[in-house]
């Protein structure tokens, strides 16, 4: 069972955007910072105010995303 309790959306905050505990920093800029080649411990350092725990939680938010299916339509000759 998917627990996400600290990924919050509030539309005074960032324009509704998926952010950690209500805070201006957005899921996407955790998810990019991964992305682009940064460890835990280096996000830590630059955004002290996240825990570990909001890390954990972006990716497992983006693996929840992730599992939408997709479908395809077929193109009429």
């Amino acid at each position: 069972m998917l627990m996400i309790d600290r990924i919050t959306s509030d539309p005074d905050i960032m324009n509704g955007k998926a952010c950690i505990r209500g805070m201006r920093i957005t899921v996407s800029i955790v998810l990019n910072l991964i992305a682009n080649g940064m460890n835990k411990a280096e996000i830590l350092n630059e955004y002290p105010a996240l825990e570990p725990e909001d890390i954990d939680q972006c990716l497992q938010y983006a693996a929840y995303l992730a599992e939408e299916e997709l479908y395809t339509t077929q193109k009429v000759s």
